[in-house]
């Protein structure tokens, strides 16, 4: 009962959206400090819950100094390390105490801290967040205690051979920007952590400032509350955000291919990677590749019917889209079942993208596409926090979410004509990237 209404209920706003031309379905107000710390109140009434998302825009891509990769997630995990008026104990207690879920995660564009709990602890939880933002505390021996850990988790995930993958590619196609490493950082750096506990306090102290923050509350309160209290608990918050030095990345100009030999079992793998451009919703090729992933490498794609389905030659294969602060990279990936097929099935996918090349897309499956990427959205927005989930990356991009209606009504412009000069324009040899990892026999 409670899905037939919340169906009935997001139909009417897919409704009304589609009357104004929004997409994002719920009222919100963008509430800036004088500090610079920016909060985005999404009111959700009736629900008795919050999401508190902290979407810190600083991820590794802002690790730009030699030999200090990996700091951004460090802190994903340091920030739990408590302050003086909540020391660690006391703060897991208080997140206990209230029956809240917090965690957090770090990419390559942002760090992103979460929490779900009760709408009558929103004060709690504003005191207990803007404390660890502003006077995070540690040890010498914590920090070092935490890095020991930092680099067990980094060994374990050399366990997962599309880790091994990821980390190669990242490696092997970038030569400048700091996109050539990923969350984890370099082994290198990560092993010589411990040693680096002056420059941790630097980089909290250069990128957790107000200005570099963006708060996300949505749920149940009331958005004057939620702005008297962001007042009392952030207002206080000093300024002093640095901005990395990061290299931008020279155009690539020839194909960049890599076979790894992974020590442990694993079916091939094929990683094949396009340059693609920096995140825009006003870039028409780059948000046509969001339609390509989909057509051409999707569930519904020729490609899968042919070598998943019918072929049996792989056990999956699958593509995804720039969505980077910088320019990154169109990834099609896929695990083979056999290697003598390796060659075999990176032909198909060639022979897809050339086809795309050369054919136009059917415009009545590109038109449902669309629907179905607009309409699974929406319903996606079912809760406080699957909206809050939604934004970081947006946030990240772009400071707001302004862009997620900028992005989906250019989306909806998109012709079979513009899909074909998009694949034109990105998926050039010459700025290609091909990782195929082979497991011990």
């Amino acid at each position: 009962m409670i899905k037939v209404l919340f169906f009935l209920i997001v139909s009417s706003i897919m409704v009304s959206a589609g009357d104004n031309g929004k997409i994002f379905p719920y009222k919100y107000e963008n509430f800036t400090l004088d500090n610079g710390l920016k909060a985005i109140l999404i009111p959700m009434k009736g629900s008795g819950i919050i999401a508190y998302y902290s979407v810190v825009r600083t991820g590794s891509r802002d690790e730009w100094e030699p030999g200090k990769s990996g700091f951004a997630h460090f802190f994903e995990h340091m920030m739990f390390r408590g302050t003086e008026k909540y020391p660690a104990d006391m703060y897991d207690s208080i997140v206990t105490s209230i029956g809240a879920d917090a965690n957090a995660y770090t990419s390559s564009d942002l760090t992103v801290y979460h929490m779900k709990f009760a709408s009558e602890d929103l004060e709690t939880v504003m005191s207990i967040e803007s404390d660890r933002f502003q006077f995070l505390r540690y040890t010498l021996e914590q920090f070092q205690t935490e890095a020991g850990a930092v680099y067990g988790e980094y060994r374990k995930n050399r366990t997962n051979p599309w880790s091994v993958v990821f980390e190669e590619m990242a490696d092997m196609a970038y030569d400048k920007h700091t996109y050539k490493h990923t969350t984890m950082g370099f082994e290198r750096d990560i092993k010589d952590m411990p040693n680096q506990y002056e420059y941790s306090l630097s980089f909290y102290n250069r990128y957790y400032r107000p200005s570099n923050v963006v708060l996300v509350v949505a749920g149940d309160f009331s958005s004057d509350k939620a702005k008297s209290l962001l007042n009392t608990y952030y207002g206080g918050w000093k300024p002093g955000y640095v901005a990395p030095q990061i290299d931008a990345e020279p155009e690539q100009k020839s194909f960049r291919k890599k076979e790894v030999q992974y020590e442990g079992k694993s079916l091939p793998l094929l990683l094949l990677s396009y340059k693609s451009d920096a995140f825009s919703s006003h870039n028409k090729n780059l948000l046509a590749t969001i339609h390509i992933a989909e057509l051409a490498f999707g569930s519904t794609s020729e490609l899968y019917k042919k070598l998943v389905l019918n072929e049996q030659k792989v056990q999956f294969i699958g593509a995804s889209p720039s969505e980077n602060r910088d320019p990154g990279m169109f990834d099609i990936y896929t695990m083979i079942k056999d290697e003598k097929d390796i060659d075999y099935v990176l032909g198909e996918i060639e022979k897809t993208i050339e086809q795309f090349k050369n054919t136009p897309v059917d415009e009545t499956r590109l038109s449902n596409l669309k629907k179905r990427g607009k309409y699974s959205f929406i319903m996606g927005l079912d809760n406080p926090n699957s909206v809050a989930s939604s934004l970081p990356q947006f946030i990240t991009a772009t400071g707001g979410i302004e862009v997620i209606d900028e992005m989906y009504s250019e989306l909806e412009k998109i012709t079979s004509t513009d899909i074909q000069n998009a694949v034109k324009h990105y998926f050039k040899k010459e700025k290609s990237n091909l990782i195929i990892l082979k497991g011990s026999k």
